[in-house]
């Protein structure tokens, strides 16, 4: 529903551009024909300066062009909306009731120019989101109990429906993948500039283009509920949020246009130069100040949802640029949330082959995340891993099974010493577990193999971001985790962590936020947004990560980051101080431009004409200062690599380990 309100919106605004463009050159056409006229025809000037052809195509151009202005301010004052637009209406008015056409045609021309480029300044900002409305396909391809194919509307799509997208469409909706195999370029969702690879199994959002495979995917959400749906929504809902300087401008916007009538009018009654006056309500039009904010936070907010990033509140954006710390959660954050073998030790006389292959084939049997790392490094070494017999897996402890027709156990090393196993082969201080990794020890029969060491890895971007953070003036980065004090100290240490905090229960994340706020840091929170609501729910801003697909993780944060991207956040932090540097610019110019040209037009150096040309001339400069911020962050695209590129190289060296 939202979605359509809002592209009969777009189009109702781009109908009234249209219309508005076909009425300024109509108006314009006639103005310029009564300087024509007056030329042509200037043997018919009266003595007393009135020219019949002049004049009535002056009229006829200054009343198309000024009537809708008129009309315009009537309404709001009848609404009892006190507006600044008042300001024009009254210079127009003056100029007719003074008997200068021409001054009036040309006036209301440059202000209505400038009031279309304002509207299309305003349906530019929303191209992100009618983009994103077009990235919905108009037709979806749904598989029926049978095994045919229907074509229906993606909103008639449920969750549980299979639908089968082929190369070069549009995914209708937020599912996973059943069968086929395909790159997606997810880059309008996520932020990611490369495609990423898709299989089964794998999650997919509506929206994403598939670029190679053909695909049947199951629909997990579809509609207002997809990760695209939600997207669209939180950028609307972050347009209708208001930034503190602008609520500011508001509070004494109902001050403005008294005061400046009142100047206008002393310069009146002290010159009796009506002409002074008209142009300093032309000039007093605060079009510049209108557009100062509200141009900058939506190319601002255009620029952040290129990257992925998803700012609730455009008010965040102000606290973004003050922080000085940020707290890390571990898990999902500053690592993968995935195990994956870094090292391997083989006992004394035994193969390295040897020992990976007897672990990944027994624990090819268990669904436990630990035995799924164990078997993606044997299957990217490519061991021979036969099915064992007789498997058992002992919850918390490890598994037990027959391979090759030995006895296989696998896991922690009191586990094993309490079934009488001896380590006496591995006692030398070069076998001993590293500091900071997860370890399973491999006995066939009643011989140690030796032990396999599992570690959550780290996010290959994470450190350079951290240390753009410390680049960005971020004084305190904090990890705090639930995780063993040896793995929080490893990570912390590869991340340059100045604090760290392990074995810490929820609460302690809250006492931890609670005690950096009260020694005056502004502080970010940044978590995964499924076990870190209360963390995120104390800070001054609180960012998810990896939220794509996730209610939780969108609904938790004020800024959703829709990739986990640690370089993100050095950026949202750059961005929101340029944001603010360009507010501050277009605010200053606007103030200086209007009282810099009121002065001038109250000593009579400027025309009502060349007034009405200034002040469209201001709008604009105040505009383009504004569209600098949509480039920011196109080098982080050209930086960007898919995770599973970066984790290759890791797995080939550990397999020849």
């Amino acid at each position: 529903m939202a979605h359509d309100i809002l592209q009969d919106s777009v189009k109702a605004q781009t109908g009234r551009a249209a219309l508005l463009i076909v009425g300024i050159l109509a108006g314009g056409v006639l103005v310029l024909l009564s300087y024509i006229a007056g030329w042509l025809f200037s043997d018919y000037t009266t003595p007393d300066g009135q020219n019949p052809y002049r004049d009535w195509l002056a009229l006829a151009g200054a009343l198309l062009l000024g009537v809708p202005i008129v009309v315009h301010a009537l309404k709001e004052l009848f609404r009892g909306h006190a507006h600044m637009d008042e300001l024009v209406a009254l210079a127009v008015v003056a100029a007719l009731a003074s008997l200068d056409f021409q001054a009036a045609g040309v006036v209301a021309f440059f202000l209505l120019l400038a009031n279309l480029i304002e509207t299309r300044t305003a349906l530019g900002a929303r191209a992100s989101i009618e983009s994103l409305i077009r990235l919905a396909p108009k037709k979806a391809v749904r598989l029926t109990p049978d095994g045919g194919e229907e074509q229906v509307d993606p909103k008639d799509l449920r969750e549980g429906d299979v639908v089968r997208v082929r190369p070069g469409e549009n995914i209708p909706a937020d599912g996973e993948v059943i069968t086929g195999r395909s790159s997606v370029n997810q880059a309008n969702v996520t932020g990611e500039s490369l495609p990423v690879d898709k299989d089964a199994g794998d999650e997919v959002f509506s929206g994403t283009n598939n670029l190679s495979g053909a695909m049947d995917v199951k629909v997990t959400r579809a509609g207002e509920d997809t990760t695209l749906g939600r997207v669209k929504k939180l950028i609307l809902q972050a347009e209708a949020t208001r930034h503190p300087i602008m609520r500011l401008v508001d509070r004494y916007a109902g001050f403005y246009t008294p005061t400046i009538l009142m100047i206008a009018a002393t310069v009146l009654y002290f010159t009796r130069d009506g002409s002074r006056a008209v142009t300093m309500l032309v000039v007093a039009c605060p079009c510049a100040l209108v557009l100062a904010v509200p141009t900058a936070m939506v190319a601002a907010l255009s620029c952040a949802a290129r990257l992925g990033i998803l700012v609730k509140d455009v008010s965040m954006l102000e606290v973004a640029k003050d922080l000085t710390a940020f707290v890390f959660d571990k898990t999902g954050t500053l690592t993968t949330g995935e195990l994956s073998v870094t090292r391997m030790m083989p006992a004394p006389n035994v193969d390295g082959a040897d020992l990976l292959a007897t672990a990944a084939a027994t624990e090819q049997m268990s669904r436990h995340p630990v035995a799924q790392a164990v078997v993606a490094i044997g299957r990217k070494a490519k061991v021979d891993m036969p099915k064992p017999t007789h498997f058992e897996e002992v919850s918390g402890l490890g598994v037990k099974a027959t391979l090759g027709g030995n006895e296989v156990r696998i896991g922690r090393k009191n586990w094993l010493e309490e079934q009488g196993i001896s380590f006496d082969s591995m006692s030398d201080e070069k076998y001993a577990e590293p500091e900071g990794l997860s370890t399973l020890y491999v006995v066939r029969d009643s011989k140690v193999l030796g032990w396999i060491g599992l570690e959550d890895r780290t996010r290959e971007e994470a450190r350079e971001a951290m240390q753009q953070l410390h680049n960005e003036g971020i004084r305190e980065l904090a990890m705090i985790t639930g995780d063993r004090w040896s793995v929080a100290r490893r990570v912390a240490r590869e991340m340059g962590c100045t604090e760290v905090q392990a074995e810490a229960l929820p609460a302690d994340k809250l006492e931890l936020v609670g005690s950096m706020r009260k020694a005056g840091q502004r502080v970010a929170v940044v978590g995964d947004g499924v076990n870190d609501a209360p963390a995120l729910a104390a800070g001054d801003l609180s960012i998810a990560m990896g939220a794509a697909g996730s209610d939780v993780a969108i609904n938790s944060a004020n800024i959703a980051l829709l990739n986990n991207d640690l370089k993100r956040l050095p950026f949202l932090i750059h961005l929101s101080r340029r944001t603010s540097t360009v507010i501050h610019q277009n605010l200053l110019f606007g103030v200086g431009f209007i009282i810099a040209f009121m002065v001038m037009a109250g000593l009579g150096k400027i025309p009502p004409i060349w007034g009405a040309i200034l002040h469209t001339v201001g709008a604009t400069v105040v505009i383009f200062n504004s569209a600098r911020l949509v480039r920011l962050g196109e080098e982080l695209h050209a930086s960007d690599k898919p995770d599973e590129e970066a984790a290759a190289p890791k797995v080939e060296r550990v397999a020849t380990t």
